[in-house]
């Protein structure tokens, strides 16, 4: 009975203060009846970014994404959604691949075929992050030619993802975990995924990129950001190669963008020389011919 009472009561206060401001706005007349300005597409999707709603971002800047002609943020969206596609994609990857060791190492046939089963459901959920990411190199660097500075306009998530999660850890040793653990291992995956996409993207740590981020937006070279995009989509295309469910054609795709991104950066480089970029291009370029001859 207490708990019934508060609610009523509860349910009476809130009734009243909604009788209250109706006469108060009443008494102000219509020139103080104006609708609420409602905050634009791509600023809700940087608070949901913020706020780990991966698919609510991507929802509200899809259209964004592909304007014709482009708006003033759309090149801004291109980068967001790459950093949420390569943190899907990270996430993914490292659940399937517990999942897999787990099916291997387990004696319990029905978890290792419950395993097997989860390790397919990712593996599918990491070939649409992978495809994702390869559609919007391509919107970045169309035709090998990418901007010198591009702009990542975004806040640090604050559901901080774990730098380790720690359901996988029983997972790999063949030890079954219940429903709301692989859940809450998913959640957690993902979540480490944005936080290590977000932390390649500055080039160092989740430190320097919480305080890189801390304005709510950075700075990042052209010839940089192509090189991350490459080495994301070379771990893409891993996807789709013989020992993960070999899918030749999107294989190609992932390395055809991917070697794209690498000739951007060249471009690039030859104005603005950086042996270690060098180094780090020729050494992706072997990566994706190894991948192209292993399929």
């Amino acid at each position: 009975m207490p708990s019934s009472f508060g609610s009523i009561a509860q349910s009476l206060r809130v009734f009243g203060l909604v009788v209250a401001t109706g006469v108060v706005l009443a008494s102000c007349g219509p020139a103080n009846n104006k609708p609420a300005v409602q905050a634009s597409p791509y600023e809700r999707a940087k608070d949901a970014f913020k706020s780990g709603d991966l698919d609510k971002a991507l929802d509200l800047t899809e259209k964004l994404a592909t304007a014709t002609p482009p708006e003033d943020s759309t090149e801004r969206v291109w980068v967001l959604r790459a950093v949420i596609f390569t943190g899907e994609l990270k996430g993914a990857k490292e659940l399937a691949e517990a999942y897999g060791r787990g099916a291997e190492k387990t004696k319990d046939a029905q978890t290792q075929s419950a395993y097997r089963r989860l390790q397919n459901d990712i593996q599918v959920t990491a070939a649409t992050a992978a495809l994702g990411l390869a559609g919007t190199a391509r919107q970045i660097a169309p035709g090998g030619v990418i901007p010198k500075e591009l702009t990542l306009e975004a806040s640090f998530p604050s559901p901080e993802g774990p730098t380790e999660v720690k359901e996988l850890a029983l997972v790999e040793k063949g030890d079954w975990i219940e429903a709301d653990h692989q859940n809450s291992a998913s959640v957690d995956a993902l979540r480490k995924g944005v936080d290590d996409a977000l932390a390649d993207v500055v080039d160092g740590d989740r430190a320097k990129a919480r305080q890189t981020l801390a304005g709510g937006s950075t700075k990042l070279e052209g010839a940089v950001f192509a090189i991350f995009l490459a080495k994301e989509l070379s771990e893409g295309a891993i996807v789709f190669d013989r020992h993960h469910g070999l899918n030749p054609q999107r294989l190609e795709v992932l390395c055809d963008e991917g070697e794209e991104c690498l000739k951007a950066a060249l471009t690039l480089l030859k104005d603005t020389p950086n042996k270690d970029e060098e180094k780090e291009v020729k050494k992706l370029q072997d990566k994706f011919k190894t991948i192209r001859k292993d399929a």
